[in-house]
């Protein structure tokens, strides 16, 4: 497949997992082209072991996680008083709220619901993270009923 082509096809699906990780649309967009930089970089050593969507959603993955590693290490300063920062409000409410919660999960959840989120195949997911199918699909439901019950929660208030 021509990088051209899987840039297209996956683009916004690897936005949308960056999304889920960090809950900032700059930074996603950040995160996203890092991946694709890295895939560019690294196609001619794809060996179609597995699916190529399953080894770009695994790059996006380990490129999320040590992005959140380095702001762990290295916690931003807070923006000047002076200085306001524009937020990107062209999602809705419910999907920005979506992507809050899945920002506030464990890292191993953040990236599961984020792949299931993208119609990847449950076996796929295991393969990404590196768990048993029966566990992928255990936490999977454990997860959307976190989500639900923040959803129930929120529509309370």
């Amino acid at each position: 497949m021509e990088f051209e082509q899987i840039y297209k096809t996956y683009w916004d699906r690897i936005f949308r997992l960056c999304m889920g990780f960090v809950n900032d649309y700059d930074a996603a967009q950040d995160l996203a082209q890092e991946t694709f930089i890295i895939v560019w970089q690294k196609l001619e050593t794809f060996r179609n072991e597995s699916a190529i969507g399953t080894w770009i959603f695994r790059i996006a993955s380990n490129n999320c996680l040590r992005q959140i590693e380095k702001q762990k290490r290295f916690p931003k300063s807070e923006l000047p008083v002076h200085l306001s920062e524009e937020k990107q409000t062209s999602l809705e409410p419910q999907i920005q709220f979506l992507y809050k919660c899945i920002a506030e999960l464990p890292e191993t959840d953040r990236i599961i619901i984020s792949l299931e989120l993208e119609d990847i195949k449950q076996n796929e997911i295991a393969k990404i993270v590196g768990l048993s199918e029966a566990n992928v699909r255990v936490k999977i439901h454990r997860i959307k009923e976190k989500l639900t019950q923040k959803f129930k929660e929120n529509e309370q208030r």
